[in-house]
C-alpha cells in the first residue's frame, strides 16, 4: 500500500515536472517568435523608411530638375504681357537692332513754320512771275534800264530751260516745297520724304547757280523778283541741311 502511494506520488511529480517543462518550452518558443517578429517589423520599418526617404529624394531631384529646365527654357513675361526674349539676344544683336530702329525727327515747330513761310513766300513770287511772263506785263517796282532790269531778264532766251519758262519751273518747285516744308511734311516718319526734300533743294540750287551766271555774265542785268526767289531757295537749302545735321533723318522702314 505504501509502495503504491509512493509510486503514484513519483508519477504525479514526474507529470508535474513534464508539464512545467512543456510550459517553459512553449513560453520560450513564443518569446523567440515574438522577438523574431519584432526584429522583422523593425527591419521592415527601417527599410520602408529608407525607401520612403529615397523616394522623396528622387522626387525632389526630379522636381528640381524640372524646375531648372522650366526656368532656363521658359521666357519671362514682362508687365506688358508680351514675351520677353532678351535673354536669348546677344548685346551685338541688341545694338544692331537699336541702330536699325526707325528714328523720329524732332525738328522744332518754330523751325517748321519758318521754312513753311519761306516756301509760301517763294510760291507767291513764282505765281506773280508766271503771270507776268505770259501776260508780258511790267513787273511792279522794277526798273527797265540799268543793271536792275526785270523785263530784260524775264524776256531773254535764258528765261527758258528745255523750252519751259523758268517762271513755270519755279512755280512747280515752290508748290512742292510748300508741301515738303509744311509741319505735316516735317513730321512725316517716312525717310523718302526727307530725301526728296533734300534732293529737290539740291536741284533748285543748281538752277539758281545757272540763273545767277546767266544774269551776271550773259544777260548783264538782274531781276529783283528773280533774286528774291534765289535767296529764298538758298535759305531753304541751308535750313534743310542744318536740320538733317542737327536732328537727323527718319529711320529706314522695316519690311
Amino acid at each position: 500500500m505504501t509502495a503504491s502511494k509512493s509510486s503514484r506520488a513519483r508519477q504525479a511529480r514526474a507529470r508535474q515536472a513534464q508539464a512545467q517543462r512543456s510550459q517553459a518550452s512553449t513560453a520560450s518558443t513564443r518569446n523567440g517568435s515574438a522577438a523574431r517578429n519584432g526584429s522583422a517589423a523593425r527591419n521592415g520599418s527601417a527599410a520602408a523608411g529608407r525607401n520612403g526617404t529615397a523616394d522623396k529624394a528622387g522626387t525632389l531631384v526630379k522636381a528640381g530638375a524640372l524646375v531648372q529646365a522650366d526656368s532656363t527654357s521658359r521666357p519671362v513675361a514682362p508687365r506688358g504681357g508680351g514675351v520677353d526674349r532678351r535673354g536669348s539676344r546677344s548685346p551685338i544683336r541688341e545694338a544692331s537692332a537699336d541702330l536699325e530702329a526707325p528714328a523720329t525727327t524732332t525738328v522744332p515747330l518754330w523751325f517748321q513754320l519758318v521754312t513753311w513761310v519761306l516756301s509760301l513766300a517763294g510760291l507767291g513770287v513764282s505765281i506773280y512771275l508766271t503771270i507776268a511772263h505770259f501776260t508780258e506785263s511790267k513787273l511792279l517796282g522794277c526798273s527797265e534800264s540799268g543793271l536792275v532790269n526785270c523785263t530784260k531778264v524775264t524776256t531773254s532766251p535764258q528765261s527758258y530751260v528745255f523750252g519751259i519758262p523758268v517762271a513755270v519751273l519755279g512755280l512747280a518747285f515752290f508748290m512742292a516745297m510748300v508741301v515738303l516744308m509744311s509741319p505735316w511734311g516735317w513730321r512725316s516718319a517716312r525717310r523718302e520724304v526727307a530725301l526728296i526734300r533734300i534732293a529737290s533743294l539740291v536741284v533748285g540750287m543748281g538752277f539758281v547757280l545757272y540763273l545767277l551766271y546767266a544774269e551776271l555774265f550773259t544777260i548783264g542785268s538782274i531781276c529783283l523778283y528773280c533774286t528774291s526767289v534765289h535767296a529764298i531757295t538758298f535759305l531753304l537749302f541751308v535750313l534743310t541741311i542744318f536740320a538733317a545735321a542737327a536732328w537727323g533723318l527718319p529711320g529706314r522702314q522695316r519690311s
